[in-house]
């Protein structure tokens, strides 16, 4: 049995096909874990939660912003802009029980693997939050993915404050800014104030800012953490981390990590995507 981490799909079927060729993966006997944004800016963004659907609990999925915005559109909480391309979901006769099953994906794992656990998210981890923390979060909003109130939240979601994490948050404070680190955070200060309008690679950060990863003492470098979110960042592989995002809607290319076992070390499998968009 296989486990493969796999980065932004983004609606790119052909390539996440081409993928799962070129690694040979039957849901009989593998597992994937794929790091949030399935949908949108690609081709095929119906394509891509069919195939993911009908692999049932081989795929193992987490939300990205990109998600959370297909589920705003569908409650009428955003219109969709001229870049998405959420038509062939929203417009599909099957459209609701796709919906239904993004609504069952998750927004954190914990993989218990030998030697160094990985902690899963599609975007970050606050530099205050533990491992143990962030799951617990991420099951707070789970709750209410899965419950009535989503719509109210969905229509709330957006903005960027509150920008740091405090305890004591409640109510749609408290869901946003767990929504927001955990879906679209890049650049934080050392005491976890995020940024959000810098989306350039690891180098680019805005004075005073830091990759949230490079914060100093950040309490989850005891545990290897895996996400996708940052196209410009690419792939990066350390005992630490894991960035799986390549860029695959945008020209590059679609990761896997297939996760070693025993004395085996990790192997990255990429494959490029044919369907590359314009950035914006």
């Amino acid at each position: 049995m296989a486990l493969y981490l796999i980065g932004d799909v983004q609606g790119c079927d052909s390539a996440l096909q081409g993928l799962l060729d070129t690694i040979s993966f039957s849901p009989s006997r593998d597992t994937l874990y794929l790091l949030g944004d399935l949908v949108n800016r690609g081709p095929d963004s119906a394509g891509v939660l069919r195939r993911l659907m009908g692999f049932g609990t081989s795929a193992k999925c987490l939300l990205g912003n990109h998600d959370l915005h297909l589920l705003a559109a569908s409650v009428g909480a955003r219109r969709p802009s001229r870049k998405d391309t959420l038509a062939n979901v929203l417009q599909a006769p099957d459209r609701e029980a796709m919906l239904a099953w993004l609504r069952q994906q998750h927004m954190a794992f914990l993989l218990e693997h030998p030697n160094r656990s990985i902690l899963m998210v599609h975007a970050g981890v606050l530099p205050g939050w533990t491992a143990t923390q962030t799951l617990a979060l991420a099951a707070e909003f789970e709750a209410v993915l899965r419950g009535p109130n989503l719509s109210d939240f969905l229509h709330q979601m957006y903005g960027n404050t509150p920008a740091q994490w405090l305890d004591g948050l409640q109510g749609m404070d408290r869901l946003r800014m767990i929504v927001n680190a955990l879906t679209r955070l890049r650049f934080c200060t050392a005491e976890g104030v995020m940024e959000f309008d810098t989306s350039d690679g690891a180098h680019a950060a805005p004075s005073g800012y830091l990759p949230w990863f490079e914060v100093p003492g950040r309490k989850t470098a005891g545990v290897t953490v895996a996400f996708g979110h940052w196209s410009t960042l690419g792939w990066l592989g350390r005992d630490d981390l894991f960035a799986l995002d390549s860029g695959c809607v945008w020209g590059g290319c679609l990761s896997a990590l297939k996760l070693g076992t025993g004395t085996a070390a990790h192997e990255l499998i990429q494959v490029r995507c044919e369907q590359a968009q314009k950035p914006g």
